[in-house]
């Protein structure tokens, strides 16, 4: 069941370490390699920032981005500032976001998202917190997938394995963990291809951040996802 108090309170958490970790950085360390391919830290930091006012939007009934093209364009645009710029913005739209989301509101509404996806206004929060915590993990400054709570790995696994149910390029599989934790996706029919591995390298592989070289599956390989 959806709780979103709870979730904004693990976001405000969440946001902290990563505004407190970022601090450590300088302008030139900011502007160096993410983890992310073609973007710096300060792209994913811009990022961060423009997501937060894009959420707002979400919960205010407003279009998330104006286009795909103006959402790139800013990244680029703030990409390049200052750290100290870019700290500000991360956290001027964050506590934003928790003012509105602490607006009495109907959570059980549905919102629009981009891409034509759709939600229930309630899972909004968990949505920034898994900006806040995968980015930070891609700003490539100490925080790993291991690090994350193993509550807030599962949910994703969660969400993720959702997402990709149904999804007619994507093969039916069958995710365990060591511990015996299970999922289904992809597709309905046929016998699915089981992938095994800890849960925070699943997350990873569902989430586009890991190469999957340390699962096992009983296919010859596994598949390439989609892009989410």
């Amino acid at each position: 069941m959806l709780d979103h108090v709870r979730d904004l309170e693990s976001l405000r958490e969440a946001t902290e370490r990563l505004l407190s970790a970022a601090a450590r950085l300088d302008n030139a360390s900011a502007a160096e390699a993410s983890r992310l391919p073609g973007w710096s830290r300060g792209h994913v930091l811009a990022h961060l920032a423009r997501n937060g006012d894009a959420l707002v939007n979400v919960l205010e009934g407003r279009p998330m981005y104006p286009d795909a093209v103006t959402r790139d364009a800013d990244i680029e645009r703030d990409g390049p500032r200052p750290l100290d710029a870019q700290l500000a913005d991360v956290r001027a739209t964050a506590d934003r976001f928790q003012r509105v989301a602490a607006v009495p509101a109907d959570w059980t509404r549905t919102v629009a998202l981009r891409n034509g996806v759709t939600d229930v206004a309630a899972r909004v929060p968990f949505r920034r917190l898994v900006e806040v915590e995968l980015h930070h993990v891609d700003l490539g400054i100490g925080l790993e997938l291991e690090d994350l709570s193993g509550e807030f790995v599962h949910r994703e696994i969660d969400f993720l394995t959702e997402r990709f149910a149904g999804h007619p390029d994507v093969p039916p599989l069958a995710l365990t963990t060591p511990d015996k934790d299970t999922w289904r996706t992809g597709r309905a029919d046929g016998t699915p291809a089981t992938v095994t591995g800890p849960a925070p390298d699943l997350m990873g592989w569902l989430a586009g951040r890991r190469d999957g070289a340390a699962l096992k599956t009983s296919d010859t390989a596994l598949p390439v996802l989609p892009p989410l």
